[in-house]
């Protein structure tokens, strides 16, 4: 590629190029998660004539994939260059091409031997309707039905401690079996370490243990039941 004094075009890495291609799935996760209100560009500084390499809700300012990248970023870009600058973020207030108000940030993202290689840019558009963003909270907007719960709802448990979290896991999954009248007594362990496992406990360290202690149980019990279970998957 031909370079002169004034590109900051950057030559890209196959780790770069794949750090960025895993950002695409997570921009649509992140845009499936915020709603319709919010615009995310994924930047790849390698031709910043055609940065943006993944566009969603591109209407909110017009952009489309191949679009290039903003004066503001650019000169934000060359500010961190200047002052060498490391995890840095922008936040601000900005506007689209339409006059609308934008609240927007911007984030690098780094790849090989810690350089920026692309830009995660979020913008929400100001003037999403309130309904809209109540949707996306999973609340619907009549009256009558304003409080609703969301129809996927399922609780997350937020712990401090992961020996907090194998413990609640495991009273959860108990629970539900014990509430199972289709499962006898003899083989409640059985099923109980299935779920288990089924949840990725028994990938955590000492989940093993920690669970045939809580439930009165040797940890060879559960790893035969274990070698049961993937034997038979």
């Amino acid at each position: 590629m031909k370079h002169d004094n004034t590109k900051i075009d950057i030559e890209l890495t196959k780790v770069d190029y794949a750090i960025l291609d895993s950002y695409r799935d997570f921009c649509d996760g992140l845009s499936e998660y915020l709603g319709n209100g919010y615009e995310i560009v994924l930047h790849s500084l390698h031709d910043l004539e055609h940065s943006a390499i993944k566009v969603i809700n591109g209407y909110h300012t017009g952009r489309k994939e191949g679009a290039p990248i903003t004066d503001l970023a650019l000169f934000w870009l060359e500010n961190i260059r200047r002052k060498a600058g490391k995890d840095v973020y922008s936040s601000y207030f900005s506007s689209n091409k339409f006059g609308d108000p934008l609240r927007s940030t911007t984030i690098p993202i780094y790849g090989e031997n810690d350089r920026i290689i692309g830009l995660m840019c979020i913008n929400f558009y100001m003037n999403t309707p309130l309904s809209d963003v109540l949707k996306t909270l999973g609340v619907d907007a009549a009256p009558a039905l304003s409080a609703a719960a969301p129809p996927t709802a399922r609780l997350e448990n937020y712990v401090d401690d992961i020996g907090d979290m194998i413990a609640h896991t495991l009273r959860e999954v108990t629970e539900e079996v014990r509430a199972l009248g289709s499962i006898t007594a003899p083989n409640r362990n059985k099923e109980i370490i299935a779920r288990l496992d089924e949840r990725g406990i028994f990938k955590l360290k000492n989940g093993v243990q920690e669970c045939a202690t809580l439930m009165g149980i040797s940890k060879n019990t559960v790893y035969m039941h274990l070698r049961n279970l993937h034997h038979k998957g």
